[in-house]
């Protein structure tokens, strides 16, 4: 199957779930969706395209939203899922219940963005340690580090 008859079985399968589809490269497709519809468009490229390896989740503060980038693959094609959800609201559905292994980059999107993962198993902090300021995200674009005072032993004081 061409990546236009590809396009075209999507477009005819998802019908109004799917905003637009970008093909950039050969066997690469971006697919943009509504944040309500991921489950329902994940769960379909599982059942119906073979789509069962999701290889990371990106995440982009671009200052009033986030954006979210799945990106699953398949020995065919790269199916990347993007979808929006607004800064002051960071609520996302878990996709976990079709791709168990994206608690992962699940769990991620909220230590670094503080964005809500709903419906995560396990929603305790992935990558950051457990005493780190809460409301302190170091992926957002307004974080500001600052570097605890450097203290080595026997030196001077």
């Amino acid at each position: 199957m061409t990546d236009a008859e590809l396009i075209e079985k999507l477009k005819a399968d998802l019908g109004d779930k799917v905003a637009e589809i970008a093909n950039p490269a050969r066997r690469r497709l971006f697919l943009k969706v509504a944040p309500s519809d991921i489950i329902a468009v994940t769960t379909r490229l599982h059942d119906a395209y073979g789509v069962v390896f999701l290889s990371t989740i990106s995440g982009v503060d671009n200052g009033e939203t986030f954006e979210i980038v799945y990106h699953f693959s398949t020995p065919e094609t790269d199916f990347n899922l993007r979808t929006e959800i607004p800064r002051a609201d960071p609520h996302l559905a878990s996709i976990t219940p079709v791709i168990p292994g994206a608690i992962l980059y699940e769990r991620e999107l909220q230590d670094m963005f503080g964005m809500i993962v709903d419906g995560l198993p396990d929603p305790r902090p992935l990558v950051l340690p457990d005493d780190w300021p809460a409301e302190n995200y170091p992926l957002r674009k307004d974080w500001k580090h600052t570097r605890p005072e450097e203290v080595i032993p026997g030196g001077k004081s």
